[in-house]
């Protein structure tokens, strides 16, 4: 007798399950245009017509999907299938955490909720490119170049003369930080002179490059910067000499008017 009333309670028991919300994909990635599915399934204990909900969870929250309505800036361009949302031609201000949120009032736990995070990728743009036109040899000189719109970041590859300039290269007189797409020369020689161009990519779509950037490193003219000199001397001398000059004979006196 006691061992049929213990089963019927565990029969019971097991029968019992509250509103559970899962997602099969709890992170999603897709191309910038394309259409994204933001999963969410649900299971109830008793109540046969949840309440869904979708909101995105930014530094305020708002409501995507409300009361069997999209909000404004989602009406048209998304769909409800179950509790799994469709988003249509995605753009990069629908990247962010949403949260699926059903409501079950006559279940046992009347709320499941799960969070999705959709990731909007972008494609390379074209980088723009820093390159100095010149240089004195001995100087320190950084070409810089940039990818602001590529998700997932970009990486940075320069080129001189049309070759690919390695990070890893024994004796190499520069570095290069494929991240931040920095190429430094701590004393630039005139062996560096050339075009140079830099190479944006990412996992998403293929490579874009800046147009090519002559360089021209020359030596310092050492002649022409002491004759330079030389000239600044002498012309200071001469001030020095028209001004002591001029007060020996009296040109600056105020009583010989202007």
């Amino acid at each position: 007798m006691f061992v049929s009333v213990a089963l019927l309670v565990l029969i019971q028991s097991a029968a019992v399950v509250p509103v559970t919300v899962t997602s099969h994909s709890p992170g999603v990635e897709v191309r910038e245009s394309s259409d994204a599915v933001l999963s969410c399934e649900f299971s109830t204990e008793n109540d046969k017509n949840p309440r869904i909900e979708w909101k995105k969870i930014d530094k305020d929250v708002s409501f995507v999907y409300f009361n069997r309505y999209f909000t404004e800036s989602f009406r048209g361009r998304a769909e409800i299938k179950g509790a799994t949302l469709q988003l249509k031609s995605v753009t990069q201000s629908d990247a962010g955490t949403y949260r699926c949120e059903v409501s079950a009032p006559q279940d046992t736990i009347t709320l499941g909720e799960i969070n999705v995070t959709l990731t909007v990728l972008v494609p390379p743009h074209t980088p723009s490119c820093d390159v100095p036109s010149s240089a004195l040899t001995g100087s320190l000189v950084q070409l810089r170049c940039r990818d602001h719109h590529s998700i997932p970041a970009a990486v940075y590859t320069w080129y001189k003369d049309n070759r690919a300039l390695h990070i890893q290269q024994p004796n190499a007189t520069y570095t290069i930080d494929e991240k931040t797409g920095v190429l430094t020369f701590q004393k630039v020689s005139r062996s560096d002179t050339g075009q140079y161009h830099c190479e944006a990519k990412n996992r998403v779509g293929p490579g874009k490059s800046c147009s090519g950037t002559r360089m021209q490193i020359d030596d310092l003219n050492v002649a022409a910067v002491v004759s330079g000199v030389l000239l600044l001397v002498l012309l200071m001398c001469l001030c020095v000499f028209g001004v002591f000059y001029g007060r020996r004979h009296g040109l600056f006196s105020r009583h010989r008017g202007r």
